[in-house]
């Protein structure tokens, strides 16, 4: 039986590899960055910041359902990692994400989630 995910023969491109090694990046920080947002919690908050811009802790803790304390658990894990920010306003703390990247990242993961399925 063939394996339909593998090549039936071994032959390695010697020139495509040594050009790919040589450009590949340390990629420490973008696996950081996919493991943030694998939590299915923190990327509902993301997802959510990329249709409101701004959103105290307490909402954000009312649109997942769960305690403030939670929300900002999540909150904080996303602004550690550099996906969000937040600021003090008197008593309320504000939530937005980092920078368009990170929306363009969760944005561009729903679409494809959404794709895959109509695939299906």
């Amino acid at each position: 039986m063939v394996n339909q995910d593998a090549c039936e023969v071994t032959i390695v491109h010697e020139d495509v590899v040594r050009k790919i090694r040589k450009e590949l990046p340390d990629v420490t920080e973008m696996v950081q960055i996919f493991k943030a947002l694998a939590d299915e919690t923190r990327l509902r908050i993301a997802y959510s910041l990329t249709l409101e811009s701004e959103m105290c802790v307490c909402d954000v803790a009312a649109v997942i359902q769960s305690s403030s304390a939670t929300a900002s658990h999540h909150l904080r894990y996303l602004r550690d990692h550099s996906l969000a920010k937040s600021e003090r306003r008197g008593k309320m703390v504000y939530y937005s994400l980092a920078d368009e990247h990170v929306a363009d990242l969760v944005k561009i993961a729903y679409e494809h989630a959404i794709e895959a399925q109509q695939k299906m």
